[in-house]
Order: C-alpha cells, then structure tokens, then sequence
C-alpha cells in the first residue's frame, strides 16, 4: 500500500514490514511510523535492533539472532534491516530466509528501497513476499507529492500559491528536494509565488548531488555513499563532477561559519545555517577547511581527467571525510 495509504489506514501489523519504493524521507517517516505503533519509545533500547544491512558482517545471522531473541518486558522484540537494497546476491538469499522464518509475536523490518514497479535483479523483497508481508510503497506520486507539499507548508507555517502546490506536485522530483526548496523559499515570510519557485527551486539544480553533501557534513556516510551509487548507477561518468561541486560548496559553507566571529552566509544559503552552524562549531575551522579542499582537488581530477575512476575517488573521499567528521564528535 502507499505510504499516506498506510498512515490513515494503520493496518495490522505481523511478522514482516517491507518498506520498498525509492524515496529516502517517505522511508524513514515509513519507519518511524512502524516503530510508535510497535513499540513505546522506552521500549526500544531492549526491544528494538537496526541493522545497516551492507555494514553488518553476515547479516542472515545478526537478524537472525536478534529477531529469535525474546523480548524483554515487551509485547514484541523488533529488527529492522535498511539499506536492503545494497546487498549483494547471496546476504540477500541469507536475509530473506530469516524474513520467511519471523517467530510468532516479533517482527522484521526491512527496507529494500526498490520500486515496487519495476523488475530488478535480484528480485526485490517486495515481490518475492506478495501479500505475505506488509508493503509500505515510498513512490511519490503527483498525490503523494501534493499532500507532502501541504503538510510541509503547515509545518513551516508557510503558504504558497495554488500553482506552487500544483508545480511541485507535478514535478519528478523526491520530497528531500521539494523539502529542501520550501524551507529555502518561506524564510521570506511571505506567500511563495510560482516567480519564487522558479528562481530558487532545486529541481533546476542536482538535488540528489546536494542530498549527498548534507548526508556527509551531518554525518550519515552510508546514506551518503548511497546516495553517490545511485548517481554513479545512472551516470559512471558524469556523476563525480556534480557531487565533488556539492561537496565543495557545502565545506565551504561550513569553512565560512566556522572562521573567527562565526562568518555570515551568502543569500542563497542563509536558510541553511540553522543546520550547518553547529556541525561547523563542532568540527572547528581546520576540519572545515580540510573537507573543502579535499572536495575541490576531487573536483579539479575529475573535471581535468586526471583519474580514471571517479566513483572510487568519491568513495574514498565520503570515507576520508565521514571518519574526520566522527572524530570531532
């Protein structure tokens, strides 16, 4: 079912979740979700284990072992293994005999961010459980789209012209994208009109690039990594430029907050700084400094040709930057 389709409906829930779909914000509201309806939030630290499913070592056996263990003065125990979606041929196999094999009274999550509509291989877990399992489908579509707009514009306590919604709605783009244009567009303060939209929208930019850049700066390397392999998927070539300019920019920005006196962002990325002036106290200047650096010789190789793998050259750079940023921590 569809994930708005799931929040108003709140059908049983038994053994096996999957989350399938492509979009990463509807995927963790999805969670989120499952998890309030399962299990109280002071039950979780006993009950609840999430497993990154490609960074466990033998994952069959890690959710294996934890989804047979007996809940502790709970009603449930619950595992949720993300990132399905990224593992290999035979930890999938492995995985999903442990989804077959769900104890009565437990339950196992898996996102397997795949659409739904779409044959792939390996076959995703969605299909291969039918109507065994609870399927949370993330796929935005124009309906989707336009209730995530509306709900987004209530949270903000912002509002926008009619044709806004409609735009938006219309558009391919994923909800981080479109998050990430109206939290831009309502510092205004005022109704964000279609001129607004256009000028300042992402969707004109690289949205995922840029969701890759936040992912690294806020810490989340493997979503980031992630994220960087479905461009690279798409684009082998052409992917590295875009995200080595993300990068650099974002490090940039952090560079700037973190220099004596705190620095001022330049217009267009104002409406970031809430976010990115702790992390650039944290990490201090020279952290920053180093991370825009790194971006930007990254950029210059790929642009110039002067490697020949530009996904490896990503990766090790998401890696290089991930640990520094965990050592600030």
């Amino acid at each position: 079912m569809k994930f708005y389709d799931f929040l108003d409906k709140e059908p049983k829930i038994d053994g096996l979740v999957i989350i399938e779909g492509e979009d990463a914000i509807l995927a963790q509201r999805a969670l989120d979700a499952v998890l309030d309806r399962l299990l109280p939030e002071e039950m979780r630290a006993l009950n609840c284990d999430v497993l990154d499913g490609p960074e466990s070592e033998s994952i069959g056996r890690a959710a294996g072992d934890a989804v047979n263990a007996m809940p502790f003065l709970a009603e449930r125990r619950v595992v949720v293994v993300r990132n399905c979606q990224r593992l290999r041929a035979q930890p999938r196999r492995d995985l999903w005999a442990v989804a077959e094999n769900v104890p009565a009274g437990n339950t196992l999550v898996l996102e397997d961010l795949f659409s739904p509509a779409k044959k792939t291989k390996p076959e995703p877990y969605g299909q291969l459980a039918g109507r065994k399992a609870l399927r949370i489908d993330t796929t935005p579509n124009a309906d989707v789209r336009e209730r995530f707009v509306r709900e987004t514009l209530a949270k903000l306590g912002a509002k926008a012209q009619p044709r806004v919604v409609t735009i938006l709605a219309e558009s391919d783009a994923d909800t981080g994208s479109i998050r990430n244009d109206l939290e831009k567009l309502a510092l205004g303060g005022k109704t964000i009109t279609v001129a607004d939209l256009e000028r300042e929208s992402l969707s004109v930019e690289d949205p995922k690039a840029w969701q890759y850049a936040a992912a690294v700066v806020e810490g989340r390397t493997a979503e980031a990594l992630a994220i960087a392999f479905e461009l690279f998927a798409n684009d082998p070539r052409g992917a590295g430029v875009p995200l080595a300019s993300a990068l650099a920019t974002d490090f940039a920005l952090l560079w700037e907050l973190a220099r004596p006196g705190g620095g001022e962002l330049p217009a267009r990325h104002r409406w970031r700084e809430r976010a990115l002036r702790p992390i650039a106290r944290r990490i201090g200047e020279r952290r920053a400094k180093y991370g825009y650096e790194a971006a930007v010789r990254g950029f210059e190789a790929v642009v110039t040709g002067r490697i020949d793998d530009p996904r490896a050259m990503i990766e090790l750079l998401t890696a290089d930057l991930g640990g520094r940023l965990a050592q600030a921590r």
